[in-house]
């Protein structure tokens, strides 16, 4: 059996870098090619939410796992703000990355309507460790990534109508 990609088949998903000092833009470019494995453009424009920093976003289509390849990638830079999704694949669930200057990433699987998604082991660790409803609620907004929503969306508001690059690996 062979194990060449196009035999896995294939995902979609999205890299949405928030912010990005200039000067690591290319580095970023190169990592996200290197990770895909393909030459990659991106069309960086002024993030308002912070001055003196550039954000772009890129469409991906690859197989299943890469988003993952994509967060290994872009963790060199702990200064970045970036969210990469990888959408569900049959047999594959989808997933959420967010990285967050002082939060670190955040990771969720994700439905195909793009819901996070908690499992039942979670829910049942939740359930048995956790003491009173403050304790709750914070452990919810954990795992919900509340923090890296709340971190994020200036940055994601500030894009709204960014242009996108779209990516694609065949074969």
């Amino acid at each position: 059996m062979s194990t060449r990609g196009s035999d896995r088949g294939h995902t979609t998903g999205v890299v949405y870098v928030h912010s990005s000092p200039s000067a690591v833009c290319p580095h970023v470019e190169w990592a996200i090619s290197g990770a895909l494995g393909i030459r990659t453009e991106l069309r960086w424009t002024a993030q308002p939410a912070a001055p003196g920093q550039l954000r772009a976003e890129c469409n991906w289509t690859g197989e299943p796992g890469s988003g993952a390849r994509l967060v290994t990638a872009l963790r060199a830079w702990p200064m970045l703000r970036f969210e990469i999704t990888e959408d569900p694949s049959p047999g594959i669930d989808g997933q959420r990355f967010c990285h967050a200057p002082g939060l670190g990433l955040w990771r969720a699987c994700t439905g195909a309507n793009g819901d996070i998604m908690v499992s039942e082991d979670q829910l049942r660790t939740l359930a048995a460790n956790t003491k009173g409803p403050e304790a709750f609620g914070h452990r919810v907004d954990q795992l919900l990534g509340t923090a890296w929503d709340d971190a994020l969306e200036p940055f994601r508001r500030a894009g709204d109508g960014a242009p996108v690059t779209w990516l694609h690996r065949v074969g």
